[in-house]
């Protein structure tokens, strides 16, 4: 099963396939699916550094006789790179073993000093003819044979080299080490690192022997040490001779292999998008079936009905191109299957449709909600992110992203930036739709803005303003309630306290005051209440149009009618209430205004004691709409089961007898009398001459009764879970309200209130800092709460009132879907 914890450990393996099993090897790998491919040329040309054209435009696929044409081509052009690149790998090996001898050289000179006064007389030994590079130097002191042996070792194997010199060699050796001042690279691997030069001397052939051995395993660079200074200095001025030959020899292999790799990367584009049509094309080949005369092949293709013409014409062309005498025609089949879904978007709607796919793709030819969706989903989204600098900040980043979509660095962009850019649309309106919420709530940054004057006038209260008799009926201001009053009540009773309602939005006045939150909440839990239950109930609408076109009419009657009514007796209601207290009762009668949610409890436990209720036969109404509710619920759980039984069982409809009905396409039980419901609906007298009989057993009156039992009762106690779930749009909107305020109280307001001396210098660090955290938190981390919220509520809410999101996408086979791109790892998919 492989480690949930981290991913597995992966490797870079060569393959030697032979060529004759090679066909085989590689359909054992494609079966098996171990391995991924690179492409050996795109590999060079990335490590080159040269740059891969990308056009817009793409190559057409090449004719059936370029296919060899370009495989010859190609084979030479990796023929000539690899002998380039192998003749390339080879003299940078031996410079670099050039320039690690040189060093070694360098730093081996200080560790062996010799005073030629005090230096006694001995015969050396000269090194053998037939010895190799790797021999060291051996002189013969106190009749003992001396070696040495110079080269380099890896940083991280001196300490093991070191203790394996001591433990085999017995302390017959003398080790000395100098780090390197600079980074070499390693032959063999290409990877810079640290690397230390040894200097091992020793007494006898035998110890010499095992040295050299130790030397093989820990992988050191040996070298030959020269026997004297003069030898030592004529063997570094040869090194530096070819040293600089091979520079010389170096930059004009690198020249001639960036030229030929220039030359292949001005077609690497097109061939790679050509091979990938080829591949696309044969694949597409192979789900063709071979008539029985074996001289066409036969495919089954879906094709909507308004590019039937365009596919005619295709045929036609490529009939043209490929000089065939006989014409490729096409010809439209009967069909039971269910087709796929094509719903046809442009770069306004496709944000949209990838919202209500993201759910569930449409079954076939039901109500689209991305039509709606392009609405209702940025004004619920603004509901909860009302405010009108935010979203005005939020409309400039999305006009950005829109001017300037025909940008290519915003195509090529990082994960998220490109996921901003496919959503330019909805983020513009949705700062567009948060900018009108945002004068609904007169927010701006937290603050509110006054444009067309308060209605409420404060110099009304004071009792100079007013009679005698007025003070003996109203509770009027004078100095001393000014001044020893902590907080002032406006009384909207008091004539010319207020003037009339804002122009617009929430008057400016509301933000001084001390039950603003008190006064805001109750406003917009209220308005969120009314969203949401008028939202569901263009869902349930939706669906009587699925069920207009679907010749499913006894839906209609049997479990949208009962739906509404169980949805507007209840909480319709509740709607009317709300709307019916704010236009009836003023500011002299609120305080006797009966509560709203007192007298909805009151319907459903009918008390008894009167109440005042909010208009005159309110009981009688009520009673009414609890009785049309009631008589709803037993007709949406059992009135579609038993008319599907009705029909099923053949009884007279309309004066016509029914003794079967079949299935159209076997999706559900629910069909199992459409048949025949279509031929009372459009007047057939007779079944057709064709139709199938169905058996008991494809009729299940228990399957189809449980299946309404559930989704009657998930939808009467989702009326009141849904639209509790709308309280979501007053949650949000409170905690952004809070949340700005909050920043504005902790920064804007601290800089503002600095005295002149330093509030200059103080202010800009907090404008910036309120700046980044408005756009981190307000709008990055707010907004994207409030987007994920709004996902539920279309979802959850309205699209399961109608949706059924059980179909198949249209995928149509078109070089536009495959990519133009070349991967990173440079592999091939």
């Amino acid at each position: 099963m492989g480690s949930l914890f981290r991913s597995e450990t992966m490797c870079l393996a060569q393959l030697f396939l032979q060529s004759g099993t090679a066909y085989e090897c590689l359909s054992a790998l494609g079966e098996k699916g171990l391995v991924q491919f690179r492409d050996y040329l795109v590999q060079e040309i990335n490590r080159a550094d040269i740059p891969l054209p990308e056009g817009e435009t793409s190559p057409p696929a090449p004719a059936l006789k370029q296919v060899l044409e370009m495989q010859e081509q190609l084979q030479k052009l990796e023929v000539e790179l690899r002998e380039v690149t192998k003749n390339k790998e080879k003299l940078r090996k031996n410079l670099l073993e050039l320039i690690e001898y040189t060093h070694m050289l360098r730093v081996t000179k200080t560790f062996v000093k010799r005073n030629v006064e005090f230096e006694p007389t001995y015969e050396e030994f000269p090194p053998l003819e037939n010895d190799s590079l790797l021999d060291y130097s051996c002189m013969q002191r106190l009749g003992a044979k001396l070696g040495f042996v110079s080269g380099l070792i890896h940083q991280g194997k001196v300490e093991a080299f070191e203790k394996m010199l001591w433990r085999v060699c017995k302390g017959y050796t003398i080790v000395t080490y100098a780090e390197l001042d600079e980074s070499l690279e390693d032959p063999e691997t290409g990877e810079v690192i640290k690397w230390y030069v040894f200097l091992i001397s020793f007494w006898g052939e035998q110890i010499g022997h095992k040295v050299k051995k130790i030397c093989d395993c820990y992988h050191c660079h040996v070298y030959p040490y020269p026997h004297t200074a003069e030898e030592r200095e004529e063997i570094q001025e040869g090194l530096n001779t070819r040293i600089q030959d091979l520079y010389t020899v170096l930059h004009k292999t690198e020249d001639y292999l960036r030229q030929v790799l220039c030359k292949a990367a001005e077609s690497v584009y097109t061939r790679v998008i050509q091979v990938k049509k080829m591949k696309a094309i044969y694949h597409m080949l192979n789900m063709c079936s071979i008539d029985v005369t074996n001289k066409c092949l036969i495919a089954e293709v879906w094709c909507p009905e308004a590019d039937l013409h365009e596919l005619r014409r295709a045929l036609e062309e490529g009939s043209r191109e490929s000089g065939a005498t006989i014409p490729s025609f096409m010809n439209v089949i009967p069909t039971k299957e269910t087709p796929p879904t094509l719903i046809r978007t442009n770069k306004f709607t496709e944000g949209f449709q990838n919202i209500v796919d993201a759910y569930g793709v449409g079954s076939y030819r039901e109500v689209n909600p991305a039509l709606f969706t392009i609405i209702t989903f940025p004004f619920l989204f603004a509901v909860m992110f009302g405010d009108f600098g935010h979203g005005f900040v939020m409309f400039l980043f999305a006009l950005l992203l829109v001017l300037n979509e025909n940008h290519p660095r915003l195509n090529q962009s990082q994960e998220i930036m490109r996921m901003f850019f496919n959503g330019r649309y909805i983020l513009l309106l949705m700062g567009l739709f948060s900018m009108y919420t945002g004068l609904i709530y007169n927010d701006c940054f937290s603050k509110s803005v006054n444009l067309f004057g308060s209605g409420w006038n404060v110099s009304a209260m004071f009792s100079s303003s007013h009679t005698a008799a007025e003070h003996k009926k109203m509770v009027l201001w004078n100095d001393s309630t000014v001044r020893h009053s902590k907080v002032l009540q406006l009384d909207p009773s008091v004539p010319g306290v207020f003037r009339g309602p804002y122009p617009l939005g929430i008057d400016p006045i509301w933000n001084l005051a001390t039950n603003r939150l008190t006064f805001l909440n109750s406003f917009k839990m209220k308005m969120s209440v009314i969203l949401g239950i008028i939202h569901m109930t263009f869902g349930v609408i939706l669906g009587i149009f699925n069920h207009l076109h679907f010749r499913k009419k006894f839906n209609i009657y049997l479990v949208s009618i009962p739906e509404l009514l169980f949805m507007l007796c209840i909480f319709g209601y509740l709607i009317f209430m709300i709307l019916y207290k704010w236009l009836v009762f003023s500011a002299e009668t609120s305080r006797v205004a009966p509560s709203i949610l007192i007298e909805f409890i009151n319907m459903f436990l009918f008390p008894a004691s009167e109440t005042n209720g909010l208009y005159t036969g309110q009981e009688h109404v009520q009673r009414v709409l609890l009785a049309v509710t009631a008589l709803s619920v037993p007709v949406l759980f059992l009135g579609k089961p038993l008319f599907l039984l009705w029909l099923h069982n053949g009884r007279s409809c309309f004066g016509v007898s029914r003794s079967g009905y079949t299935l159209v396409r076997k999706d559900s039980e629910e069909e199992v009398s459409l048949l025949g419901n279509q031929d009372i609906e459009e007047g057939h007298n007779q079944m057709e001459d064709g139709c199938r009989e169905m058996t008991c057993e494809e009729f299940n009156f228990g399957e189809i009764l449980m299946t309404q039992v559930i989704h009657s009762i998930e939808y009467c106690l989702g009326c009141i879970s849904n639209t509790a779930s709308y309280l979501r749009l007053w949650a949000l909107s409170l905690a952004h309200a809070q949340l700005s305020d909050v920043l504005w109280a902790m920064l804007m307001r601290v800089g503002l209130r600095v005295d002149t001396t330093y509030g200059v210098l103080l202010l800009l660090p907090v404008i910036a800092l309120f700046a980044v955290l408005t756009v981190f938190i307000l709008l990055v981390m707010e907004g994207l709460s409030a987007f994920l919220h709004a996902i539920r509520l279309h979802w959850v809410e309205f699209q399961n009132k109608f949706y059924v999101g059980a179909g198949t996408k249209f995928v149509p086979f078109s070089f536009s879907l495959l990519s133009s791109k070349f991967n990173k790892d440079d592999s091939v998919v």
